[in-house]
Order: structure tokens, then C-alpha cells, then sequence
């Protein structure tokens, strides 16, 4: 009906443009000509019909007119029709600026879905129920029932289904204490053969390239495992465990353990 309303508008507005350089006689005339077509109609059909858009267009327009004028124009319908549809017409509108669109009781705020979401993913052995308990204990009116409906719009399983921890997890949780290196080979342009010592910061995906070498020994891991150390505490960081393989060359007999970490 929106659009059809603003399609009826626009023409009639365009009409409406029709009519400035006409003069007042061409219109006298005009309105005569329409006024006999209308009357020649009426004679051969029967009763007309109006869709919602006839009315709110007919209602607009001869609403700006004094009371009494209606009753002296050719219409195809009474004046009490069109004040009825004028009537019609503010009652919707009112109806659709006044009633909620949203029913039934209203959504939780956004601050208080995060701080349950929150709550459940940092306490995996939570349920809703303690959940609802703490956001209670915090002074946050909300019912146990809501705190499960979040929940289970996020996807988030029981606690009990929580409580299993993936190596994903447990690896992002403590992704500031931990490195990982790996001792990989290449081969040059001419074919020479070079081993490259690489370290990984988990917290920050960085890649450090700590040396390249043809013959690779514990004493030169060692050495770059010093290096990587005074490096690191330097920028402040708080890595304490490093995640490495069996490579004979990090457990050799004769060296130290690489980098002073923990494998």
C-alpha cells in the first residue's frame, strides 16, 4: 500500500505541476470537461471501488477543504464516506507510531548478555544457574531462565559439556607463556643444503628466524637460544615454556638444555 500511495502522490504532484502555466480559464474549462465525464460514468457503471490508496489520497486532499465544500462537489462518493476515510486514515497512523513492534517481553540489555557470555566461557564448570547466582550477587535483576536462553542462542552447551578442555583452548589460554621452535632444511640454487632455526610466539603469531647454517650442533642452538633469551627480555616478554620435538641436536649430551626453557 506504501508504495502504491507514494506512486499516486508523485503523479498527482506532477499533475499538480501541469497546472501552473495553464490560466484560469483553460482550467475552468478543463475542470467542465472532467465534471461531464464524471457524471457520464456514474450513469453507466455501477458502484465504484476504492482500494486503501484511493482513500488516502481522496481523504488528504479534500480534508484541506472547509467542511461545507464537499457537499457541493461532483463526487463518487458522500462526504460523510470521505470524512469516515480521513478518520480511518489518523487512526492508523497513530496505531502504527503509538504500538511496539517487538512482543512479549522485552530483550536484556547488551551489557548483561556480554557479562554472561563472559562468565560462561571464562567458568566452564559454571551453569546458568550459578551464572544467574553471580550476576544476583552483582545486584543484576535477571531470571535464571533468560541466563539459559542467552546461553543456548550462542551455542553454548551445558556445563557439564563445558568442563572438557581442547588442546585449542588450553593453548590459547596460555598463549603468553609459550614458544615453539622447529630446526627445518633447505635447499639453495645450487643445491647446497642449509638448516634454519625458527621460534613462534603464540601470543602474537610473530615468527623469529633465529639462524641459518650448514652444520648445525647443540653448541650453535644453545648459542642462538641465548640470543633469542636477552632478546625476549628485553621487549618484556613473559614466555616461560618452549614446545619443541626430539631432535637429537636440542638434547644433546653435551650441551645444556636449549634455550633454558622447558621441553
Amino acid at each position: 500500500m506504501l508504495l502504491r500511495l507514494a506512486y499516486l502522490a508523485a503523479t498527482n504532484t506532477l499533475a499538480f505541476l501541469r497546472l501552473l502555466p495553464m490560466s484560469d480559464r483553460d482550467k475552468d474549462i478543463e475542470i467542465l470537461v472532467l465534471r461531464h465525464q464524471l457524471l457520464v460514468l456514474q450513469r453507466q457503471v455501477g458502484k465504484p471501488a476504492f482500494n486503501d490508496s484511493d482513500r488516502a489520497v481522496l481523504a488528504g486532499l479534500l480534508h484541506h477543504l472547509p467542511k461545507d465544500r464537499p457537499r457541493h462537489l461532483l463526487l463518487l462518493v458522500r462526504p460523510e464516506t470521505v470524512l469516515r476515510w480521513h478518520r480511518e486514515l489518523l487512526r492508523r497512523c497513530h496505531t502504527a507510531t503509538c504500538v511496539s513492534k517487538r512482543r512479549g517481553r522485552p530483550r536484556t540489555i547488551r551489557s548483561i548478555r556480554a557479562l554472561v557470555l563472559r562468565l560462561a566461557r571464562e567458568n566452564a564448570s559454571w551453569g546458568y544457574r550459578r551464572i544467574h547466582g553471580e550476576l544476583a550477587a552483582l545486584g543484576i535483576k535477571v531470571a535464571a531462565s533468560t541466563v539459559w536462553e542467552i546461553l543456548r542462542e550462542h551455542g553454548i552447551p551445558p556445563a557439564p559439556e563445558r568442563q572438557s578442555t581442547t588442546w585449542a583452548d588450553f593453548l590459547r589460554s596460555q598463549a603468553e607463556a609459550l614458544l615453539a621452535c622447529d630446526l627445518f632444511e633447505v635447499r639453495t640454487l645450487t643445491g647446497a643444503r642449509l638448516y634454519v632455526l625458527v621460534v613462534i610466539e603464540h601470543t602474537t603469531r610473530r615468527i623469529r628466524i633465529l639462524g641459518v647454517t650448514a652444520h648445525p650442533t647443540g653448541d650453535w642452538i644453545v648459542q642462538l637460544g641465548r640470543n633469542l633469551l636477552m632478546d625476549l627480555e628485553d621487549a618484556g616478554s613473559r614466555a616461560q615454556f618452549l614446545i619443541r620435538d626430539r631432535d637429537s641436536k636440542f638434547t644433546a649430551a653435551s650441551s645444556p638444555p636449549a634455550f633454558g626453557y622447558h621441553g
